[in-house]
């Protein structure tokens, strides 16, 4: 039913997707994962499809800091208190910021620190949902938005992770999908799953 964590690791790290199911007493939901600093604008084209398109990038503390990024607000009251940060998106070779290329490139950008890009490069608000990582990853926080950065350093990828629900294909409501409808839909692609826990009794703390 799941794949070897090393296999989900070596699929990551060369900038494929993955698919990370939580515990289904959380939010019981599979989350496609890949690295933002090799996201293609194919693959957001292709990620925005897929899931419910609201592209979220998980970024640490530090990062966001350097690129003065706020929190959204200053009380979070979301049920899994999932660490939303003002939006934003890339000034420069890029129109509304929407598109899959522009989404792409704002990731890039955000994510690796050796492409140059500075506070002023962004503009807020955007298209892109950065989130804060939580120092500790998955041993500190069950999350998709720890998942995916611990992956990035699994991966010795630069620390950005995008990440976005999976709908289930067969739902014309366009409901998320359950833990079979991930599963089926990760065998029709080829794409590796595993599970936060799973991840967790891999990657030390």
């Amino acid at each position: 039913m799941f794949d070897e964590v090393e296999a989900v690791i070596s699929d990551f790290a060369k900038g494929r997707f993955v698919l990370v199911l939580d515990d289904e007493d959380r939010e019981n939901e599979g989350d496609l994962l890949v690295a933002a600093s090799l996201i293609t604008t194919e693959q957001m084209a292709w990620f925005i499809k897929h899931t419910s398109g609201f592209i979220c990038l998980a970024l640490p503390p530090a990062r966001l800091e350097e690129l003065q990024i706020p929190m959204m607000v200053p009380n979070n009251t979301e049920k899994h208190k999932t660490a939303y940060t003002v939006t934003v998106d890339y000034k420069h070779n890029t129109t509304t910021g929407i598109s899959a290329h522009d989404r792409a490139l704002t990731a890039r950008m955000l994510t690796d620190a050796k492409l140059g890009a500075k506070a002023d490069d962004f503009s807020r608000p955007g298209h892109l949902n950065p989130l804060r990582y939580t120092p500790g990853g998955i041993h500190a926080r069950q999350g998709h938005t720890e998942a995916s950065v611990d992956l990035c350093r699994a991966a010795n990828l630069p620390e950005g992770g995008l990440l976005c629900e999976l709908v289930d294909p067969n739902d014309p409501l366009g409901g998320i999908a359950a833990r079979d409808a991930c599963l089926a839909f990760a065998k029709q692609h080829n794409i590796k799953v595993t599970t936060i826990d799973r991840l967790q009794a891999y990657i030390p703390a």
